[in-house]
């Protein structure tokens, strides 16, 4: 199940308001929990996509891991990789690698264009879909980015596969402000290698966005730091 019965919902604003003393540490309590390899949970903002992101540093990702991303989460499991490790290994834009009407012309509403780039399998998967195989994916994809000049991508992984790739932007937060984005910028600011997991957060109920309120709550029941993406910016970005 996902955390949507933690309690009322009071709109897209809730969890939003001045910043407290404990919220200008949770930053740091992020940046701690990624490097025990903990989840973190990351609100983007109201007045973008509005959604919350579990997110794991992708070497943390064990198949309970994977697990707790699709049964608690339940949006799409995929690794961001920063630009320069994405370039490292010659992974494009997906609207630019295909060569399609249906990839022109968009009007995405939250921002200017997708992250979106392949999908991939280790080549040491079998279906590629378990959990065991999407983790084992994810932690390889860590250990190539932690190392993208001793790293073959091709020899390594196979396309298509399950795992989502996402390409940051060159400037990171300067030019935008996703949770591609924001994942990078915490991994980089724990000196861990720039590739995370994010998984949008959605809600049983309603079958939309778990709302902020229901977020915090499951963050605050499974001990886990909950993040806005504006708390992020004001000491990363």
């Amino acid at each position: 199940m996902t955390g949507s019965h933690a309690g009322s919902r009071s709109g897209p604003d809730a969890g939003h308001g001045e910043l407290t003393a404990d919220n200008t540490q949770a930053v740091d309590r992020a940046l701690e929990a990624m490097r025990a390899g903990d989840p973190v949970l990351v609100h983007d903002a109201a007045d973008r996509e509005g959604e919350t992101d579990l997110i794991y540093h992708a070497d943390a990702v064990t198949p309970e891991a994977v697990a707790r991303l699709r049964n608690d989460a339940g949006g799409l499991v995929c690794t961001a990789l920063s630009h320069e490790v994405a370039e490292a290994f010659d992974l494009p834009f997906f609207e630019e690698s295909v060569d399609h009407p249906a990839t022109r012309n968009h009007d995405l509403g939250y921002d200017e264009r997708s992250s979106f780039s392949l999908t991939v399998n280790h080549h040491d998967t079998y279906t590629g879909i378990t959990d065991a195989d999407r983790s084992l994916t994810i932690r390889e994809l860590g250990a190539a980015a932690g190392a993208p000049e001793r790293t073959e991508f091709a020899t390594n992984f196979r396309v298509p596969g399950h795992v989502h790739l996402l390409k940051a932007a060159p400037e990171l937060l300067t030019q935008r402000e996703g949770h591609t984005e924001l994942g990078i910028a915490l991994a980089e600011a724990a000196d861990l290698p720039p590739a995370v997991v994010v998984c949008e957060m959605l809600d049983d109920e309603t079958g939309g966005a778990l709302s902020p309120v229901d977020a915090r709550a499951y963050a605050d029941r499974n001990g886990f730091v909950y993040l806005e993406g504006r708390e992020i910016l004001e000491q990363l970005g």
